[in-house]
């Protein structure tokens, strides 16, 4: 009986302390969720006296930069006209900050934080000035307001990342990216509390750093489009300000074609033409890795790239090397029986081990993609997993194979942002899921990083495919495993989307402006209502086998404007499932309205002086019309005919063909509301 007793007692507390998290979780919009927070009652009102104090020394430049950001942000949000515009000395301030050390960012960088909400004062305390700046963007996510006041929500948190290693990946190969797009990110990124800007640098599309030692690489191999040592350094320094650790990548020895334009004499097939690429996916330039040549070049390229970079952790990529011209290449072949390798894995092997020197010998700790994991890798290289167990690899994929064998290691495998995956895929995707691990392999596995590859983007565009996706993905790097009801998410995603807009994000804005372009600005509310039900198309089928978009192609586009998780086609699915669950008027009333929407939106779409960009949505948005007055009809008579029925489906075949490159998705829930009628409603000849 007593066991019963307490056995009662822990499912109540057990319960208790559900429910108010579940109800915490719908109180505050915090992104990521913290690990552990406490609601109380204080309401820390926003006015002119609101101040803030950095205890001791104020000169420490990363909370001092993160204090100036916070008060700027905080005067945009609320209106406020505060008092004092820059941190206070000593202890004046009603906002208190304190903390023990300034950190050097590694991967043992300490960012927890405890942060208390109440009614007079605000205390941050961290033992890093990181894990101060951390606190800062949390608070920010505290504001709130009612009629009269803004005001910061009262709570007590307590919290610190689950994983070290919370990254994005940004490729400037494939299109360059200015160093502006790349500071915006970088704040998204500290706003989210992500850590670790992974910049992939190189590529067969194009080298981007400027070289003194070579200086061919960046005068014929980037079409005058790279950065200066001097723009490196200032984007590392900007990125330390934020607590953001800066990991080059330079791509060796597969995706070679700009290294070998520049320099063609350390390629692996004489007489090939090597030439800047243009297309998109794997291509046969290949460093040749029996030269020394090869090696000294570089060992002299990362000697001058390594000062650049001052972060441990060194990318050589050494992805998707098929070895092609390594097959064709006699001497090559020679050279792997003379050395006893009996596969191309074996001779990237050689290669990678032979890089690892080279960048020891530089301090720097070799990092690369899961190909560079083979039996005779040493373990002290970092393993950057972006296949999964579809390609054969055991449950968890390269990264739990990886720590089970001794490698540090890094998942992007579930987190590959330019496949246009909704966001409710990205987030389920857990780095070690239900694995288990040994103490000493978890340690293994330091986090995860998003990838844009940006083949497909460009500086008007790289912001709607990296957000507001990236934040969901930035808490799951943070927040518990537990941390993981999908509905609870998007709803403060929503608030957070609109708070990275507000730091200059270009996500939301971005769409009219290439929607006006489409249309040589005219009215552009039928485009508007399209996009908000189409999606670009996934999994690289928008650019089938890499050949229909070159590096100059239009990226300005229909699809450009459309995005992952369409708007009213998320609202749309939620409403159907309501109403396919319960019938009920208010919910087919709302389902109404959108199929009214649809159903007139041509008519909008007629008045455009149609061009060659506009007109093949044509019938895109005819046949939407159509078969949302088709189905309005039906449920605002209860009634529907064979006849019709017959036409609705002509309609939805006709819609699952994808249009310039888009996608409708609300055609699942079309099909359902028709199922419904034919299942529910009088059905006549």
């Amino acid at each position: 009986m007593k066991k019963i007793i307490f056995l009662i007692l822990i499912l109540g507390v057990f319960s208790r302390n559900a429910f108010s998290q579940t109800t915490l979780l719908q109180e505050y919009n915090l992104l990521p969720w913290p690990k552990e927070i406490t609601k109380n009652s204080a309401k820390f009102i926003i006015n002119s006296g609101v101040a803030v104090s950095i205890m001791g020394d104020d000169s420490q430049e990363r909370v001092r930069n993160a204090t100036v950001n916070f008060l700027r942000r905080l005067v945009t949000r609320t209106g406020i006209f505060i008092e004092e515009g820059f941190p206070v000395a000593n202890d004046r301030g009603n906002i208190k900050i304190t903390f023990n050390s300034v950190a050097e960012l590694n991967i043992q960088t300490d960012e927890s934080y405890q942060l208390h909400v109440s009614d007079k004062e605000i205390r941050i305390h961290a033992k890093t000035d990181v894990g101060a700046i951390r606190a800062l963007n949390t608070l920010l996510q505290l504001i709130t307001h009612d009629a009269t006041d803004y005001y910061f929500q009262g709570a007590d948190i307590n919290d610190a990342p689950r994983f070290v290693w919370r990254g994005l990946m940004i490729d400037v190969s494939r299109h360059f990216h200015p160093i502006g797009v790349i500071k915006r990110n970088l704040e998204a990124m500290a706003s989210v509390k992500m850590n670790v800007f992974h910049w992939h640098l190189t590529d067969d599309q194009g080298f981007r750093v400027e070289s003194k030692v070579y200086p061919k690489l960046h005068q014929l191999a980037s079409d005058g489009l790279y950065y200066t040592q001097e723009q490196i350094k200032d984007v590392v320094a900007y990125a330390n300000k934020l607590g953001i650790r800066v990991i080059p990548e330079f791509d060796v020895p597969g995706h070679a074609s700009a290294i070998l334009t520049a320099y063609p004499e350390l390629g692996s097939k004489d007489g090939y033409h090597y030439a800047i690429e243009r297309f998109s996916g794997v291509f046969d330039p290949t460093l040749d890795p029996t030269k020394d040549i090869t090696y000294t070049f570089l060992e002299n390229l990362f000697s001058e790239m390594v000062p650049l970079f001052p972060d441990t952790y060194f990318h050589i990529g050494g992805d998707e090397n098929e070895g092609k011209h390594w097959d064709e290449n006699e001497e090559i072949q020679k050279f792997k029986k003379q050395h006893n390798l009996t596969s191309n894995h074996d001779l990237q092997t050689y290669f990678n081990i032979r890089l690892e020197e080279i960048l020891n010998k530089l301090g720097k700790k070799l990092m690369g993609w899961d190909e560079i994991m083979t039996p005779n890798m040493p373990t002290t290289a970092v393993i950057h997993s972006w296949r999964g167990e579809n390609e054969g690899l055991p449950k968890g994929g390269s990264l739990i194979s990886a720590a089970k064998q001794g490698y540090q290691t890094v998942l992007s495998n579930g987190y590959y942002i330019d496949r246009m995956l909704s966001i409710k895929h990205h987030y389920t995707v857990d780095p070690i899921g239900d694995v288990v691990l040994t103490p000493e392999q978890r340690a293994r596995v330091l986090g995860g990083e998003a990838t844009m590859w940006s083949e497909l983007v460009t500086p008007r565009t790289i912001d709607s495919r990296i957000w507001p996706r990236t934040a969901a993905i930035a808490e799951r790097f943070w927040s518990a495993q537990s941390v993981n009801d999908i509905d609870n998410m998007l709803s403060r995603l929503k608030t957070v989307s609109f708070d990275l807009e507000e730091l200059g994000i270009t996500h939301i804005r971005n769409k009219a402006v290439i929607l006006r372009s489409m249309t040589h600005n005219q009215d552009i509310k039928s485009l508007e209502v399209l996009s908000k039900i189409c999606e670009p198309l996934k999994i690289y089928k928008r650019n089938k086998d890499g050949v229909e978009y070159k590096t100059f192609s239009p990226f300005s586009l229909f699809a450009d404007a459309c995005v992952v998780d369409a708007e009213d086609a998320l609202k749309f699915n939620n409403l159907v499932s309501q109403f396919i669950a319960d019938g009920g008027m208010e919910v087919q009333n709302a389902l109404l309205d959108y199929l009214s929407i649809w159903s007139n939106n041509h008519e909008e779409f007629r008045k455009l002086d149609l061009n060659p960009k506009t007109k093949p949505l044509e019938n895109l948005s005819l046949n939407v019309s159509e078969v949302s007055g088709l189905l309005f009809e039906i449920f605002q008579n209860r009634e529907v005919s064979k006849k019709t029925i017959s036409e609705i489906n002509q309609y939805i075949e006709a819609l699952k063909q994808p249009v310039e490159d888009v996608e409708v998705v609300i055609l699942r829930d079309l099909n359902y509301l028709l199922n419904y009628a034919e299942e529910n409603f009088k059905v006549s000849e």
